[in-house]
Parts: C-alpha cells; sequence; structure tokens
C-alpha cells in the first residue's frame, strides 16, 4: 500500500505546495477511549487556549490555506469545512477511541488535517484525485461533484472534498489493527512542521499499542 499512493497531478495544479505524509501502523491495539488518551485530548485543548497572539495567527494563516483550497475547487469552506477547521471548533475534543483521540489531538496541536483509516478495509491503494462525478459513494455523503478533491480506493470514495468527511466503510474502529494516516500539509506550514507531526503520532501510537509497526512516506511535487 504505501509505495502505491499517489496524488494526481491535477489536484498539485490546484495547489503545488501540498504534501501527504502517509504514516501506516501495524499491530494496533485500538479500545475505547481512557484515561490516558483523554489526556492526549485535554492537552491538545490546553495547547489551543493557551496560544499567545502570534501563534493564534500562525494557526490562522494554516486553516485559511485550506479554506483557500477548498475554494480552488468550488466548495464552501463555510457550509463543509476542512477538518481540521471543524475540529478546532469542537472544545471540549470528542471521545471517539483511543487511536483516533491519538491523532485528533496531533491534529489541533499542529493546526494539521489528519485521516486515520482502516487498512484491512481498503480496496487497492489510496489516491488523492479530481473527481470525475460518478464515484461510487455512500448514500449518506452523496455523489462527489465533478472537479472535487478526493481521496479514494478502487471501490469508490473514502473521504469526499479533500478531508472534509470520511466514508464509514474505512473508519478507525475499536477493532482496527492495521491503520492508514494521512497528514496533509499546505503552505504555511513547514514541512518540517509536517515531519514533526508525524513523529509525535508515531510516539503516541507506540505508547498506546506497544509493539506497533509503523512506517511512513512523504509525497509532495508529484512525486
Amino acid at each position: 500500500m504505501l509505495d502505491d499512493i499517489r496524488v494526481d497531478d491535477s489536484v498539485l495544479a490546484l495547489r503545488p505546495d501540498f504534501a501527504v505524509l502517509v504514516v501506516t501502523a501495524h499491530g494496533l491495539r485500538n479500545g475505547p477511549t481512557d484515561d490516558r488518551s483523554r489526556g492526549w485530548l485535554e492537552s491538545a485543548s490546553a495547547h489551543l487556549s493557551a496560544e499567545g497572539e502570534e501563534e493564534r495567527e500562525a494557526r490562522a494563516a494554516k486553516i485559511e490555506a485550506w479554506r483557500d483550497a477548498y475554494r480552488a475547487f468550488g466548495a464552501k469552506p463555510s457550509r463543509t469545512r476542512p477538518s481540521v477547521d471543524a475540529l478546532t471548533r469542537r472544545l471540549p475534543l470528542p471521545e471517539i477511541n483511543q487511536v483516533v483521540d491519538a491523532y485528533n489531538s496531533i491534529s489541533v496541536k499542529h493546526a494539521l488535517p489528519i485521516g486515520g483509516e482502516d487498512l484491512d478495509r481498503y480496496d487497492g491503494p489510496a489516491r488523492l484525485v479530481t473527481a470525475a462525478g460518478d464515484e461510487a459513494s455512500e448514500e449518506a455523503l452523496g455523489t462527489p461533484d465533478a472537479g472535487e478533491v478526493i481521496w479514494r480506493d478502487d471501490t469508490g470514495v473514502t473521504c469526499r472534498r479533500w478531508n472534509w468527511r470520511q466514508v464509514a466503510r474505512t473508519r478507525l474502529t475499536e477493532e482496527t489493527v492495521n491503520a492508514l494516516f494521512l497528514l496533509e500539509r499546505l503552505e504555511p506550514m513547514s514541512l518540517e512542521e509536517l515531519k514533526a507531526a508525524g513523529e509525535e503520532l508515531a510516539d503516541l501510537l507506540s505508547e498506546q499499542s506497544p509493539g506497533v509497526r509503523i512506517t511512513s512516506r512523504l509525497l509532495s511535487g508529484g512525486k
């Protein structure tokens, strides 16, 4: 899977500054939110609340970059918000399960959209493309618009509007053992911060699931 994941040139034409750090984790032992993962969420919320003016401005610039990206393919970010924009408006952060809590805490800390997917429910490799408008999708999400940026696999849509909403089919659950994480970056976030966020996520997953096997790959500039 890791070597076959790709970003289509049509997406990079919209945002040449786009990069995604792809992280796979094999051998997770997920479960309901516990005191440890609740602490990660509380720490992320506290980090957000304690930001000074300069930090708030930097966060706002990162989120605005995603709003601009949504506008570039015709979406209205006030109606379908980029995932990190929606998440930071939900304080206290929602408790989902230990692995989702881990990546949500990193997402909020870095103002970085992160998607979590169950690898065992994937059909072929993940790829980020512009939709033709006839891709198979779940009824609750509807069919993507032509030109909309979507994540998909061989079966169909896995996430609509770049990182707005994920299908239920590949969602991380308490039974998930093998997972894929997509850490998506636009400028002004640096690649260095993106990589640091990936390392922080790997640390939390290793703490949550000792013995988990983690690999990663950075995709940018069509490579």
